[in-house]
């Protein structure tokens, strides 16, 4: 977060008293996942589970949690729409004893929702801070099928991703979606070294998503995560290339 909110949470900057470098804050401060602005993660099926975070500097990075958190910090809860019956609470409990959090506690801050009317009551009576969506087109997909029904469920998409951009911006809530990918023969064939994927829900999910991530296999246990579309805003001055609040 750029700055902070009064009786909330410290100013980002004080974590660079607890061993965090003045780089690695402007760093935190650029990037992050925006609350008012949804996040798009497109991922092939055959891709494993990704395992947290790097251990880079983690240490230092729990600490200055732990000092946000005594200050009524990081307590938000977390919503999951599981559409295909994938979610595994022993695998959050295993994420939450590696950063030494109570596995029973950071199980019951994730409430596992089925219908998206329900949310904004929720919402309004809780603290939320992040809503997952897995995956976004799995139910569309199946109750769609062939071209003659596909302009209804881009329509329907196009409703269900509107009503999620107006309550992430109403309730101030991260919106997280995970999606699908099919193969696109046409891309290779014009040029060779085009990438035969493209992730399914068409234009409509692609505009009302800000951020877009392609994941997939790597080599061995690695897993590479390629940034698709994420715009920035920047300003052309007499020195060149700068951020607009530097001007």
């Amino acid at each position: 977060m750029p700055g902070s909110v009064e009786g909330f949470i410290v100013d980002i900057d004080q974590i660079q008293n607890h061993g965090v470098g003045a780089v690695d804050i402007s760093k935190l401060k650029a990037n992050g996942y925006h609350t008012v602005a949804s996040v798009h993660a497109a991922t092939s099926r055959t891709l494993g589970k990704i395992k947290g975070f790097s251990d880079i500097k983690v240490e230092k990075v729990k600490e200055a949690i732990r000092k946000c958190q005594e200050m009524g910090g990081a307590e938000g809860k977390v919503a999951y729409i599981d559409t295909e019956g994938t979610f595994r609470p022993d695998r959050i409990a295993q994420i939450a004893e590696r950063f030494g959090v109570d596995p029973d506690q950071a199980n019951e801050n994730i409430h596992q929702l089925e219908l998206l009317n329900s949310l904004s009551m929720s919402f309004a009576s809780n603290e939320y801070r992040l809503l997952v969506v897995d995956s976004v087109m799995a139910c569309f997909r199946v109750d769609y099928t062939g071209r003659g029904e596909l302009a209804e469920r881009q329509q329907k998409l196009g409703q269900f991703l509107t009503k999620m951009t107006h309550m992430a911006e109403e309730f101030n809530v991260c919106v997280f979606m995970t999606n699908q990918v099919q193969s696109d023969p046409g891309a290779s064939a014009l040029f060779a070294s085009a990438d035969g994927r493209k992730p399914v829900g068409g234009h409509i999910l692609a505009h009302l998503s800000t951020t877009r991530i392609l994941l997939r296999k790597g080599r061995g246990e690695e897993r590479v995560a390629k940034v698709m579309d994420s715009p920035a805003t920047y300003v052309i001055t007499n020195g060149g290339i700068n951020d607009p609040e530097k001007v």
